[in-house]
């Protein structure tokens, strides 16, 4: 259930500088030249309108769904119109009229759904929910022209690439109130009004109750009262999808969950652990071996992460692939590293271990290095060829090496890795390498939950 929160006001909307299709009111007749792809639902944005007659309302509404049935056909699944709770509060006859218009509207069309609250980000998130309930991605936004870049701005921070929207803008006259704030055309989205966007989504996200109790896994091989480390499982967080439910950490383009959840997953992570979520650092899981020794310049992509910052969190990500964790308690230098099966074959444990050695004049029998939770052997399969790869580092790392799709231990792989580059056997910890896979009330799995997966992180700080 979306919880309805106070925020402070945002800023009038702005003309959108971007072309885009453009309806006309003008005596009842719309006119477009548009041939977009159909949607499968539609969004009427009705938000910041007030209406001064029953016919203006009706007007506009008609012209809406005029353009539903010029783009969408019957092709449109949802019909979403959104609105400000408010509408009408000092105006009982006025708000009367709004809601009888709709529910006319909705008797012309099946499907039609009414969605009110106090805030705009409130509302998009109920939509959003709803479109995520009936597997959606492809939406006509249908709105004044007015408002289009304050809706993009909502739409780019709590929506991902996975969505297509369609903008169709309706150019309002004699319909709207006039108001002294509206802006003139030469006006544009500044940072100011970017960052009130971006505070009214962190508001309502901060007011959405976490999933379960968070459960953070820790090793007692990291001495506590050097290091802050951990892995987080999926509870605890306000991630929605199911596949994505709770703590998902990561945000992609082709996933669903949004940077602005996935931010205050991770608020509240650290708020749970006690370090700070502004200077914190997550590898870019490029599934290879290179290293950023931070300090240096940032390379494009890297798998690992070393340094010995103070006030600096880095972590690493995993759902199947290894997170793992190093730490010199003698030169309190520190990182974090992703491994997948083919950055365990090009060496990125290795790679963090002569990084903390050449960087921090870390002595390879003094680093501890801790597996985080992973895929193991029982679930993780690959084919013959690439299986024989592992065979090779060791015969013990394959099951059936003579079938089509052996299964493999990245895990074993890793830590014979490590022992042959010097690592002590006594300073390996992998008894938290739980198999992401069969354990799914506890971990996200690629794996098991296919391309729209959660993950979990292995995070480590020094203490000062």
């Amino acid at each position: 259930m979306v919880v309805p929160h106070t925020a402070p006001p945002l800023p009038p909307p702005v003309v959108d500088t971007k072309p885009a299709p453009v309806y006309a009111l003008t005596g009842g007749v719309l006119f477009s030249s548009s041939t977009e792809k159909m949607a499968e639902a539609v969004l009427i944005d009705m938000f910041s309108l007030e209406f001064t007659s029953h016919h203006c309302i009706k007007q506009f509404l008609d012209a809406a769904m005029k353009i539903v049935l010029l783009k969408s056909g019957t092709a449109a699944s949802s019909i979403y119109i959104i609105y400000c709770q408010s509408f009408g509060c000092d105006n009982n006859d006025a708000r009367d009229v709004f809601l009888h218009a709709i529910r006319a509207f909705q008797g012309l069309r099946k499907h039609v759904e009414l969605i009110s609250t106090a805030g705009v980000t409130a509302t998009l998130y109920n939509v959003k929910q709803k479109l995520d309930e009936k597997n959606i991605s492809r939406v006509q936004i249908i709105l004044p022209k007015s408002r289009t870049c304050l809706m993009k701005a909502f739409i780019d921070r709590l929506f991902t690439q996975v969505y297509a929207f369609d903008y169709e803008l309706l150019e309002l006259s004699y319909c709207e109130t006039e108001n002294a704030s509206q802006p003139s055309k030469d006006q544009t989205f500044t940072e100011k009004q970017l960052e009130l966007v971006e505070c009214d989504i962190q508001i309502f996200l901060g007011t959405l109750p976490g999933k379960g109790e968070m459960t953070i896994l820790k090793s007692p091989l990291i001495p506590e009262n050097t290091f802050n480390h951990g892995f987080t499982t999926r509870c605890g967080g306000v991630s929605y999808i199911p596949e994505l439910s709770s703590l998902n950490l990561y945000s992609s383009n082709n996933r669903k969950d949004s940077p602005a959840v996935v931010s205050e997953n991770l608020r509240r992570l650290s708020m749970a652990v006690g370090f700070n979520h502004k200077n914190f650092h997550l590898v870019k899981a490029a599934h290879a071996s290179d290293v950023w020794i931070m300090g240096k310049n940032e390379p494009d992509s890297y798998d690992g992460i070393v340094t010995n910052q103070k006030g600096v969190t880095v972590a690493a990500p995993g759902a199947d692939c290894i997170p793992m964790l190093f730490s010199d308690p003698v030169n309190k230098a520190f990182g974090a590293a992703h491994s997948g099966w083919k950055g365990t074959l090009l060496g990125i444990s290795m790679a963090t271990v002569n990084a903390m050695i050449s960087e921090y004049g870390s002595d390879v029998k003094d680093i501890l290095v801790v597996l985080g939770p992973s895929v193991g052997p029982c679930c993780f399969t690959l084919t013959r060829e690439e299986a024989k790869a592992f065979y090779d580092i060791d015969q013990q790392c394959v099951r059936q090496l003579e079938s089509s799709n052996p299964n493999v231990d990245i895990r074993k792989a890793t830590r014979i890795l490590l022992e042959r580059g010097g690592i002590l056997p006594t300073n390996i910890e992998d008894k938290l390498a739980l198999c992401t896979s069969c354990n799914q009330d506890l971990f996200f799995s690629h794996t098991r939950d296919g391309e729209n997966f959660g993950t979990q992180i292995g995070f480590i700080a020094v203490k000062n």
